[in-house]
């Protein structure tokens, strides 16, 4: 998958500048299904938001944890804590 600034440049080179998908794919170096897809489709591609899962995450012990790690990772390094 190519990042949104690439995605956003073969939609800009598309539409506003109207060249071909052959002279994109030469620009920018991607492959021609690739700047073909990108170029003539509306939908922007959706990124995954991963969700965490476990007993520390569904009973709220998570941002607790990682609330005494964060002060941890304050403290000089003699006085932190090891688990």
């Amino acid at each position: 998958m190519l990042a949104m600034s690439d995605i956003n440049c073969i939609k800009h080179l598309r539409n506003k500048k109207g060249q071909s998908i052959t002279k994109i794919k030469e620009a920018l170096g991607t492959n021609w299904r690739t700047a073909k897809k990108y170029a003539d489709e509306d939908q922007l591609p959706e990124s995954k938001i991963k969700h965490s899962r476990g007993m520390m995450h569904t009973e709220k012990w998570g941002e607790i944890v990682s609330d005494w790690l964060f002060e941890y990772s304050k403290l000089n390094k003699k006085l932190r804590r090891t688990f």
